[in-house]
C-alpha cells in the first residue's frame, strides 16, 4: 500500500522518528485541497499514543479539505543543516501517512487539548482557565497513522555507523 524507501541505508529505526515526533513543535500538514490541488500548511502538533493531534478553527480551507478527503501526510523536519562546501544538506525528518477524523467525543477532545496545552504552555497560570474559554470555539483533529518513516541524510548515516 506504502511505498518503500528507497535509500534504506538512510532510513530511520521507527523507535528514532517517533522520539523526533515527540520532540518537535511544528510540522506541515499535506491535505487533498480544492479543484485537485495538494494544500500543505504548517501545524503546531502533539504526538501521543501512536496518534498526532492538532487544533484547528471551525471553518477553513483546512476542515473542508478533512470532510472532503480523509487521507494526509504529515512531514516533521528536525534537521536541516546546510554544507555548502559540501554541497549537500545535512537533514534528518519524518513523514507519516494516516487518516485525519475531527473529534466529536467530549472527553477525548479534552484529553487531546490537554496534551496540546501541557506540551506547549506546561504549567502555565490560566492554563485550563485558557482551555475553558476556548473549548467550543476550536476543533480538535486526530492523526491515524497508518505508516511512518524517517530519513537522514547519508553523511549523518556514516557518522552513526562510525560510532563505537
Amino acid at each position: 500500500m506504502f511505498r518503500e524507501m528507497r535509500r534504506k541505508r538512510q532510513l530511520l529505526p521507527t523507535e528514532e522518528s517517533v522520539a523526533i515526533l515527540e520532540r518537535m513543535t511544528n510540522g506541515t500538514l499535506a491535505l487533498h485541497g480544492d479543484d485537485g490541488y495538494p494544500y500543505a500548511v504548517p501545524i503546531s502538533y502533539v504526538y501521543a499514543d501512536g496518534k498526532i493531534y492538532f487544533h484547528s478553527a471551525m471553518k477553513g480551507h483546512k476542515v473542508d479539505a478533512i470532510l472532503q478527503n480523509d487521507k494526509v501526510s504529515f512531514c516533521v523536519v528536525e534537521q536541516d543543516d546546510i554544507r555548502p562546501s559540501e554541497f549537500t544538506t545535512y537533514f534528518r525528518s519524518v513523514i507519516v501517512f494516516g487518516k485525519a477524523h475531527i473529534l466529536t467525543d467530549e472527553l477525548e477532545k479534552r484529553v487531546a487539548l490537554g496534551l496540546l496545552a501541557d506540551k506547549y504552555s506546561y504549567g502555565e497560570a490560566g492554563m485550563e482557565a485558557e482551555i475553558a474559554k476556548g473549548f467550543n470555539h476550536l476543533l480538535i483533529v486526530k492523526i491515524a497513522i497508518e505508516h511512518i518513516t524517517g530519513k537522514e541524510a547519508i553523511e549523518l548515516t556514516k557518522n552513526r555507523n562510525d560510532r563505537p
